[in-house]
């Protein structure tokens, strides 16, 4: 019996031994900064520029219907009382009706210059990775780490943003924000 259990230990002893595996190629960890490469470059600056140009144009063009509608929403509110009941009520529908329509248009633009720069975006990612592949290769690197995850560092020789940046900006300087892209996929609710 005692020989069975030193024999079972021994077995399992065996199973906890590491096996070592043949060592692969080593590790060599690049760094780079996508918020910095999306910001600091120069298709980065033209979309944002473009898309905040967009928003003012739209800011602007609803806010002055929106003041107009509230003028004649002013206007309506001293009519009404003097108006028939059924005058009054197709009065205060079509007002309705032109508030929903506001409404409906902002929400459009919206989602026009959401879709926008989310296909904007798309075209600057798809850009960055025959950018990001050759500078890989070049730096013999095989893993990428973006620089939100990096807790801790002492050097920053393996941070290669400034040099992306500088073969995206000869890449792609600019890229033409489009309102009728394809509206964005839905995000997920967290």
């Amino acid at each position: 019996m005692t020989k069975i259990i030193a024999f079972a230990l021994a077995g399992l002893a065996s199973l906890a031994t590491p096996v070592f595996a043949a060592p692969g190629p080593p590790t060599k960890l690049v760094v780079i900064d996508k918020v910095a490469i999306m910001q600091g470059s120069k298709v980065g600056q033209d979309v944002a520029r473009q898309v905040q140009a967009i928003a003012n144009q739209a800011k602007n063009d609803l806010t002055a219907q929106g003041q107009a509608l509230q003028a004649e929403g002013r206007a309506l509110q001293q009519q009404v009382a003097i108006l028939a009941p059924d005058a009054k009520a197709k009065r205060l529908s079509a007002f309705q009706a032109k508030e929903r329509a506001l409404q409906s248009a902002a929400q459009k633009k919206d989602e026009q210059i959401k879709a926008g720069f989310y296909q904007a975006r798309q075209a600057m990612e798809q850009a960055l990775g025959p950018i990001l592949q050759e500078v890989i290769k070049e730096k013999g690197a095989n893993i990428v780490v973006d620089k939100q995850a990096v807790v801790f560092a002492t050097a920053n020789s393996f941070d290669i943003t400034a040099e992306v940046i500088n073969r995206l900006n000869q890449k792609m300087p600019t890229y033409k924000v489009n309102l009728n892209a394809p509206p964005a996929p839905a995000q997920p609710r967290q």
